[in-house]
C-alpha cells in the first residue's frame, strides 16, 4: 500500500498547483472597472493584488499597473511602476546578449507545462514598455528624457531580433534530435486560421510596431532633429505602408521644420487608443506518443487567441468644423496572433517533449499497477499540464489610431464620431501638442494634452498717425540771358 502513498501524493499536490488563478482570472475586476469608467477602483483592485503576492516586482502586474495608471492620468506613478517592470526586462537583455544559453535553456523539456516557466514579457510587450515610458515622459513635459527612452526602444529591438534569432536554431536543433515535427499544421483541433490570418502575415515580425516608431519620429522633430525624425517616419511606413497620415508625417517634415512652415498654427497629434489586447485562451489537444505497449494519448493544453469582431473603427477626428482622418497604426490583436504564430513552433516542442516524458510515465504506471496506475498515470498528465499559458499585457490597448494636422490656436470641440461620451473641450496652443484619448465601450477617457514649444508672436507692422504735410518751396530759378539778336534801325 505505501507504494501508493507517494505517487498519490504528488497527483493531490500537482492537482492543488494546477488550480493556481490564470493572469486573466486575476485582472478580470480590474479590467471591468476600467471599462465602466471607474478606473480608481480598477486601480485599487490591483494594488490589493501586488500586495497580497509574494513578489512585489512581478514583472507583468507592474506593466498593468502602470498602464493603468496612466490611462487615470497619473502620468508619474505609472513611469515609477513601468520602471520597475524594466528593471526585469534590463536583466533579460543582459543575459540576451552576454549569456543567452541561460535563456535558451528554458526551451528544453520541462514536466511542468508552460505557465511554470519565467515570465519576460512576450516581445511586443518589451518594445512597447519603453514606448509608454516616453509618452508617461511627453505628458510631464520631459522630451529630453522620452528621447533616451525611444534610444533604447531601438537598441532593444535589435536584442530581440539577435537572440529570437538564436531561439529558433536551438528550438529547430532540439526538435531535430528528438525527432520531433513543429510544424503547427500537425496540431489536430488548433484553429490554424487565427494564425493565417492575412493581417497576421503582413506583420514584419512580432515586435516592432508602426506608433513606437513614428513616436520617436515626432519627438525628435520636436526637438527640432530632422535628421533623426525622417528614419522613425520612414520605419513607421515600412511596418504599415500606404497609410496616407503616416507618409505625409515623412513627406513634410522639410517644410515643417524650416522657414516655409504655416505661422500661427499648432501642429496637433492625436494619439487615440482602444479597447484592451486580447487574452490569450486554452485549446486542449491530442497528443499520441507511442509506447513499447502501443500508442498513449496525452492531452495538451496550447493557447489560442482569436480575432476581436467587436474592435473599433476609427475614421476621423473632429475638432470644431475641422475633420481629421485617422489611420490604424498598430493593433495589438494581430501582433499578439503574430507573436503567438512565432512562438507556436516551440511551445509544441515543448508540448512534445512534454508529452514522451509524460507516455513513458503512463507507460510505466500501467505495467506495474494495471488499471489503478493508468488512472493515476491520467492525473499526474492532466494535474502537471493545467491550463495554457495566459500571461500577456492584457492593459494594453486592442488598436492605436493616430491623426495629424496643422490648427489655428483657440478653443475647440473635440469629439469622436460613434462615441456616446466623446466630447470635450480643447484649448490648442503651442508649436506641437499631443492628445492622448483611451476609448471603451462604455467610457472614454481624454489624457491631459501636452503643449510642447511656443508659437512665435505675430508682428503686425505699425500704422503712424497721419501728419499733415508741409508746403514744399520750391526754389527760384534765375531768369535766362536773351539769346535772339539785336535788330538794327
Amino acid at each position: 500500500m505505501r507504494s501508493y502513498l507517494l505517487p498519490v501524493s504528488a497527483a493531490l499536490l500537482l492537482t492543488a498547483c494546477a488550480g493556481v488563478p490564470t493572469h486573466d482570472s486575476k485582472l478580470s475586476n480590474s479590467l471591468a472597472a476600467t471599462t465602466r469608467g471607474d478606473i480608481d477602483e480598477a486601480i485599487k483592485t490591483l494594488d490589493a493584488q501586488i500586495a497580497a503576492g509574494s513578489d512585489k516586482t512581478d514583472l507583468l502586474l507592474n506593466l498593468e499597473k502602470g498602464e493603468l495608471l496612466r490611462i487615470g492620468t497619473r502620468y508619474q506613478e505609472s513611469l515609477l511602476a513601468l520602471e520597475i517592470a524594466d528593471q526585469k526586462v534590463k536583466l533579460w537583455e543582459e543575459k540576451a546578449k552576454t549569456a543567452p544559453d541561460q535563456l535558451l535553456s528554458q526551451i528544453g523539456a520541462v514536466f511542468m507545462g508552460d505557465s511554470s516557466r519565467t515570465y519576460e514579457g512576450q516581445d511586443y510587450e518589451k518594445v512597447m514598455l519603453t514606448t509608454r515610458m516616453a509618452m508617461n515622459r511627453i505628458n510631464l513635459g520631459d522630451l529630453d528624457t522620452a528621447r533616451v527612452d525611444i534610444k533604447r526602444t531601438h537598441e532593444r529591438e535589435a536584442v530581440i531580433a539577435e537572440f529570437r534569432a538564436r531561439e529558433t536554431v536551438k528550438a529547430e536543433e532540439e526538435a531535430k534530435e528528438k525527432g520531433i515535427k513543429s510544424e503547427a499544421k500537425e496540431l489536430n483541433g488548433y484553429p490554424i486560421e487565427t494564425l493565417k490570418d492575412p493581417e497576421v502575415l503582413k506583420l514584419k515580425n512580432g515586435y516592432q510596431n508602426a506608433l513606437s516608431h513614428y513616436l520617436a519620429g515626432f519627438v525628435y522633430e520636436a526637438l527640432n532633429e530632422p535628421g533623426l525624425a525622417a528614419p522613425g517616419y520612414r520605419k513607421a511606413i515600412e511596418l504599415r505602408p500606404d497609410l496616407p497620415v503616416l507618409e505625409e508625417g515623412l513627406r513634410g517634415l522639410d517644410q515643417r521644420t524650416s522657414f516655409r512652415r504655416q505661422k500661427n498654427v499648432t501642429d496637433v497629434l492625436f494619439i487615440v487608443e482602444s479597447g484592451n489586447a486580447p487574452a490569450r485562451q486554452s485549446k486542449k489537444i491530442q497528443f499520441p506518443v507511442p509506447t513499447t505497449n502501443g500508442i498513449v494519448v496525452v492531452s495538451f493544453s496550447f493557447p489560442v487567441i482569436y480575432p476581436n469582431k467587436e474592435a473599433l473603427e476609427l475614421s476621423q477626428v473632429n475638432l470644431g468644423s475641422l475633420s481629421m482622418p485617422t489611420a490604424l497604426v498598430t493593433d495589438f490583436n494581430v501582433m499578439a496572433r503574430r507573436a503567438l504564430q512565432d512562438e507556436l513552433p516551440g511551445i509544441q516542442a515543448r508540448a512534445a517533449v512534454r508529452a514522451v516524458a509524460k507516455g513513458l510515465v503512463q507507460d510505466q504506471m500501467n505495467k506495474k499497477m494495471g488499471a489503478f496506475g493508468g488512472l493515476l498515470g491520467n492525473i499526474v498528465t492532466a494535474a502537471t499540464e493545467g491550463e495554457a499559458d495566459d500571461r500577456m499585457w492584457r492593459g494594453l490597448p486592442d488598436r492605436v489610431f493616430l491623426a495629424r494636422g496643422f490648427v489655428p490656436p483657440g478653443e475647440y470641440d473635440l469629439r469622436l464620431p460613434g462615441q456616446g461620451d466623446g466630447n470635450r473641450k480643447l484649448v490648442v496652443d503651442g508649436r506641437y501638442m499631443v492628445v492622448p484619448v483611451r476609448v471603451f465601450r462604455n467610457k472614454t477617457y481624454f489624457g491631459e494634452p501636452v503643449k510642447i514649444g511656443m508659437l512665435p508672436p505675430v508682428i503686425t507692422p505699425a500704422v503712424e498717425e497721419a501728419k499733415p504735410e508741409a508746403p514744399v518751396k520750391r526754389p527760384v530759378k534765375p531768369a535766362k540771358p536773351a539769346t535772339g539778336k539785336v535788330k538794327k534801325a
